[in-house]
């Protein structure tokens, strides 16, 4: 993995791309943060865009919060009323 900066990049696009041909991940950098990654392509990798990936699910034993909520607001009911 080469990191280069954008002005770099511009100045010599054609060379890095010849570079990501060859196998070579390039990451450009702007004002010294990471702004875009060069992959060499590959017809047989179909990723997923990590925004359409299943998210975690999480799950907890006992009663949820919700019917915890109605349960207290009903007993606060019945002591008023």
């Amino acid at each position: 993995m080469k990191t280069v900066t954008f002005s770099d990049f511009r100045k010599k696009a054609s060379d890095f791309i010849t570079e990501v041909e060859h196998g070579e991940t390039i990451i450009i950098i702007r004002r010294g943060k990471p702004v875009a990654e060069i992959i060499p392509f590959s017809a047989t990798v179909n990723r997923t865009p990590s925004w359409k990936q299943p998210g975690i699910c999480l799950q907890l034993e006992g009663s949820d919060l919700s019917s915890a909520i109605l349960e207290e607001r009903e007993a606060e009911n019945e002591i008023a009323g």
